[in-house]
């Protein structure tokens, strides 16, 4: 997942280095130069130095081409104006504005910031399960603490799997295909069951595994 994170504080810096753990893309954007350096040294990400709530610097720091923006200054007026300019403008689908002060929450909400969250650890989460791609979708968390989840991944068109059966494929002991839905019909898998372009597979996956969801499958 294509993320920018505006702020590199405290809240931004361990949210980009989570999001790095579990395997997403992020980029960001931090107006201090020397914590700029810093993140820079500590992780392999790419950093932009400026306002983010400029149009320049956002477009600079690859804001288009994002699958989420996620505002995490200590201005709760930044915050909006940077989800708003992510929504608007750049047509981003998931914005998420961290909160400084909560009585602003039903404020941002209504002036379209998507997600006004404050927890570091729920942000990512609310990315995970809110966004989603042409080929893999989450569907929701079970167990205790949400420790599984399931998601349906489309098999494109020219995809490697298609015409292999299950047993063929060597997939990770933290992933289990527990249903197919193809032309409208819904299938119980077996080892003999052979995956096509077109189809719908319901995946059950460990929490800590999810990220190699997109590598199993070669979607992106």
């Amino acid at each position: 997942m294509k993320i920018l994170v505006v702020g590199g504080g405290k809240v931004g810096f361990y949210l980009v280095k989570t999001l790095v753990e579990h395997g997403h893309q992020p980029h960001l954007v931090e107006i201090d130069e020397e914590l700029c350096k810093m993140i820079a040294d500590q992780m392999d990400i790419p950093v932009f130095r400026g306002d983010g709530t400029s149009i320049e610097v956002l477009s600079n720091a690859g804001i288009a081409e994002a699958d989420a923006v996620v505002a995490t200054t200590g201005r709760d007026e930044d915050n909006l104006i940077i989800c708003q300019l992510a929504k608007k403008l750049f047509g981003v689908a998931k914005t998420v504005g961290r909160i400084n002060n909560p009585k602003n929450a039903e404020a941002m909400t209504k002036l379209g910031v998507d997600i006004p969250v404050s927890s570091t650890q729920y942000i990512v989460r609310l990315l995970e399960r809110e966004v989603n791609f042409d080929s893999i979708k989450m569907l929701m968390s079970v167990g205790r603490g949400g420790d599984l989840s399931f998601i349906e991944v489309t098999i494109p068109k020219g995809h490697w799997m298609s015409g292999k059966t299950l047993s063929e494929l060597s997939l990770s002991e933290d992933l289990v295909i527990v249903a197919i839905t193809r032309d409208g019909q819904s299938l119980i898998p077996r080892g003999n069951t052979a995956i096509y372009e077109g189809d719908h597979l319901i995946v059950i996956v460990r929490e800590n595994s999810r990220v190699n969801i997109e590598k199993t499958f070669g979607l992106h």
